[in-house]
């Protein structure tokens, strides 16, 4: 068979340094002499495999140079199999911001393919662009220079930054803020100033930085934009609620008082582990409400409002907050009934933003954020961000703020029944950070066992609390006390240091254990354990239990080593019965013997899971919808083990510390150093 010339090279397989060929006001600009690429192919009708079929590439330039004489360069490319892509990197004596024109063929060596601009075909064009863009130019109406203003308000309101370069070909513009965010921004047009937003989410000096980009990708020099912004400013509203018990109307730390119901009761308890010291309770009907007979915010604008929450039931929809709009609330937060069941909810407009598992008797903190900036609403729930922002048109809402029902078409609706406390509303962003301290339920300590020592077989509480009981095969093991050093004095036994400090709990593994007469962390909330522990077989021959504790019949929870799979684990019951079989809620896989591990488990009612922490850093999180009731003491050791006790440790104890509430991550690695360490 005759051979057939090449195929004639496609425009979509053309590039320009990357680009895609193109010509006229589609040009692509390039920041040096490009390197020109196409992919070439032999015809399938020559019956030969493509390694067989081997072209080469013929690339042509051309251009008019300032005299009007046309310039042309050539180059032929090795020889390639047929389907390969082909490379030339134009010489560098090429002018600059003149447009060369350039088109490719295939040649088998016997024959050459049509150029790439013949026929259907384009010819490829670029302009290479050899100067740099010049600096940005940065200005804030929002956001001043210290020089003008020095501190400016502040973490949450947004400010607008304006980049604009004198260079007419720019395109873009990377940017970055200390500490975020960084990215890019594109220019409507070329030459076009740029705006971007920013929110700041923490106070103190702040800067930007921007380079602009032109058409060719070429960088200008960095330009710099220092400013100093203030903390968040103060809620436009806000009602502690913590008035003495008979008051009528609630005090505002700002804005308006708040007219209450004879629904209303004042004095009721608060969350405890917070600021809040009273709360209000309404009874559901038609007179617990309270209200300022007047807006607290324009809700079309960006707007959080907050508060404490502890429902009587959940099996009805019911509102902390609301503004009235026309014949209907501007904006709702509350519960809400759903097929799943019920959940806390944040509405406004025609959006709404759901999560969350509300319970009967049971506190939490609601934060309801609409941002106008993004035009999207949110929900935050004891601190932590739930369901999925939705993108929210407010209504026009100039009508009263209400606590404890919400505006309907015959009157008001959705009554609370309940207590309520610190209710706040900002005219601004609460940002992430805001939101977990104004949710933060400080822990407060329960007990701390260093067993240092004993006395009588009890190891004291360091606060004069509940002292641990050492049974039959528990001791207290003193380390080195420093009065002689082996390696000064060869007389001078080698005494081991303890876990942490003068002492620890050692046990025999069999009938070894301590234990505190009675429940030291109440598992139905939320609370924190941590322990120092050292397992003195390398491959202990049964599971191992560090820390239990029971409840009626079997243990509501314990912390053990499984040696069959190298883990430790955090165990619970299905249930609290005898016999009930055990699920491994969370497990960390780690070799145990002869080292010193500090294992933490913190459950957090709020957020419903359950944490096990291994060294402060590893950890493994489940979800606990609800806690269950403990009545046994804590158990150093051992756990139940059917009608008696089983899983001894054989091993090491040190520092056990217990309080209420869930110690935040940053604290973890605080527990175990051997020190009176409280977060409060």
């Amino acid at each position: 068979m005759d051979n057939l010339p090449p195929k004639q090279p496609l425009v979509q397989d053309l590039q320009s340094e990357g680009k895609a060929c193109a010509t006229g006001d589609d040009t692509p600009y390039v920041p040096e002499p490009p390197r020109l690429s196409a992919m070439l192919y032999d015809p399938e009708e020559d019956n030969q495999p493509s390694e067989s079929s081997p072209v080469k590439g013929e690339f042509e330039v051309w251009w008019t140079d300032s005299a009007g004489v046309e310039q042309r360069r050539t180059y032929t490319t090795i020889t390639l199999s047929s389907g390969s892509r082909y490379y030339w990197t134009v010489p560098d004596d090429i002018p600059a911001n003149t447009v060369v024109s350039w088109h490719v063929r295939a040649n088998d060596g016997e024959a050459a393919s049509a150029w790439s601009d013949e026929g259907d075909g384009s010819v490829c064009s670029f302009v290479y662009d050899d100067v740099n863009p010049e600096k940005a130019t940065l200005s804030s109406p929002d956001y001043p220079k210290p020089e003008d203003v020095f501190w400016v308000d502040g973490v949450g309101v947004y400010g607008h930054f304006t980049m604009d370069s004198p260079s007419d070909d720019v395109v873009s513009y990377k940017y970055g803020f200390l500490g975020g965010p960084y990215g890019t921004v594109s220019a409507e047009q070329p030459g076009a100033a740029v705006t971007i937003p920013y929110l700041p989410l923490t106070s103190g000096p702040k800067s930007l930085t921007v380079r602009a980009i032109d058409r060719s990708g070429r960088s200008s020099g960095e330009s710099r934009y220092d400013f100093n912004v203030k903390s968040g400013r103060a809620p436009v509203a806000r009602w502690k609620l913590d008035d003495p018990a008979g008051s009528r109307p609630a005090s505002a730390e700002t804005g308006t008082a708040a007219r209450a119901g004879t629904g209303v009761t004042f004095g009721g308890p608060a969350p405890s582990g917070t600021g809040t010291t009273a709360a209000v309770s309404l009874d559901g009907s038609g007179h617990g409400f309270l209200t300022t007979d007047a807006p607290a915010t324009d809700i079309r604008k960006t707007f959080a409002v907050s508060g404490w929450a502890r429902p009587a039931e959940t099996g009805r929809n019911m509102t902390v907050a609301s503004q009235d709009a026309d014949g209907r609330p501007g904006f709702t937060l509350g519960l809400r009934n759903q097929e799943t069941g019920p959940a806390w909810s944040f509405a406004i407009g025609d959006a709404t933003v759901s999560g969350g598992a509300p319970e009967a008797g049971e506190w939490a903190h609601l934060l309801g954020l609409y941002d106008a900036e993004t035009g999207r609403a949110q929900l935050y729930i004891n601190g932590h961000e739930v369901g999925t922002a939705a993108e929210a048109t407010p209504a026009e809402a100039a009508g009263a703020f209400q606590i404890g029902r919400a505006r309907g078409a015959a009157g008001y609706r959705d009554r609370w029944h309940g207590d309520v406390g610190d209710v706040r509303v900002h005219d601004r962003v609460v940002v992430p950070d805001e939101v977990a301290e104004l949710a933060l339920r400080k822990p407060k300590p329960l007990g701390r066992w260093s067993v240092e020592n004993a006395a009588d077989g009890t190891s004291p509480e360091q606060a004069g609390g509940a002292p641990l009981r050492l049974g039959t095969g528990a001791s207290i093991y003193r380390g080195s006390d420093g009065s002689c050093l082996p390696e000064v004095d060869p007389d001078c036994p080698y005494v081991p240091q303890a876990l942490v400090g003068d002492g620890h709990l050692r046990l025999d593994g069999e009938t070894g254990y301590a234990a505190v007469d009675g429940p030291v962390v109440d598992t139905r909330d939320s609370f924190t354990l941590g322990v120092v522990v050292r397992l003195a077989d390398s491959e202990p021959a049964h599971p191992m239990t560090v820390l239990s504790q029971a409840g009626e019949h079997t243990d509501v929870f314990k912390v053990r080593y499984e040696p069959s799979t190298y883990t430790w684990q955090l165990v619970m019951p299905e249930k609290d019965e005898a016999g009930a079989p055990e699920k491994v809620v969370a497990q960390i896989k780690s070799m145990a013997g002869g080292q010193v591990r500090r294992l933490a488990v913190i459950y957090d009612d709020g957020t419903d899971t359950v944490t096990l922490y291994l060294d402060s850093s590893i950890k493994a999180t489940a979800s606990l919808p609800h806690g269950r009731h403990s009545t046994g003491g804590l158990q150093i050791g051992r756990a139940k083990a059917g009608d008696g006790w089983g899983e001894y440790l054989h091993g090491d104890v040190d520092e056990v510390q217990a309080y209420s509430g869930a110690l935040r991550d940053k604290y973890v690695p605080f527990l175990g150093k051997g020190t009176d360490f409280c977060p409060c």
